[in-house]
């Protein structure tokens, strides 16, 4: 069984307390997710790991699946800031629109053949997620267009569902390389045909 850090008894306050119990607990069942499958998972089993007692991890939690779509939710956000990230970086547009492609493949290779994902994929926070990163997506390829690096003959918001769509691939892929191939290949299909 894996062994995780207790949350300390106390933090500093009562709502950095529940913060850290509660991300025990979220890193428990990712933990235990990760060695015994999805099904194997109880409650008791979440306690012990993140160090608290039944009691404590009901007053936080319903059951599993609540704790399960908490996980899925921090998740999302971590991937979502990451993605923010790469946007926010110098560069030209054409630079940016690579750097957030990567993180994007990269994410979705490494949660491959994840029980819990393939659970939680239809998820309210899921659908907001692909909003935030088809409009991030968008934003760049529109500053690429109008700076004369990205073709301007198909709709930036299509064109960043079709490398959302395209990136999706990665989730499968057998390798990284096999992922920045995936990731050259839908870089090449946005960039401006020579006139």
């Amino acid at each position: 069984m894996s062994t995780t850090l207790a949350p300390k008894l106390w933090t500093e306050d009562l709502e950095s307390h529940r913060r850290d119990v509660r991300g025990a607990v979220l890193d428990a069942a990712a933990a235990l997710v990760a060695e015994h499958g999805l099904a194997s998972v109880t409650m008791s089993d979440l306690a012990k790991s993140a160090g608290i007692g039944r009691a404590t991890l009901y007053k936080y939690f319903s059951d599993v699946n609540a704790v399960f779509a908490a996980w899925h939710e921090r998740s999302v956000a971590s991937h979502l800031a990451e993605l923010l990230a790469a946007h926010a970086r110098p560069g030209t547009p054409a630079a940016r629109l690579e750097a957030i492609l990567e993180t994007y493949a990269r994410l979705a290779h490494a949660d491959h053949g994840s029980e819990l994902v393939a659970l939680m994929s239809g998820g309210e926070h899921v659908a907001r997620g692909y909003a935030k990163l088809t409009e991030l997506i968008a934003e760049v390829i529109a500053e690429g267009a109008a700076a004369g690096e990205l073709r301007d003959d198909v709709a930036p918001a299509e064109l960043a569902s079709f490398c959302i769509h395209a990136l999706g691939a990665a989730g499968s892929a057998p390798s990284r390389a096999a992922v920045r191939r995936l990731v050259a290949v839908t870089l090449a299909g946005l960039r401006r045909a020579k006139r």
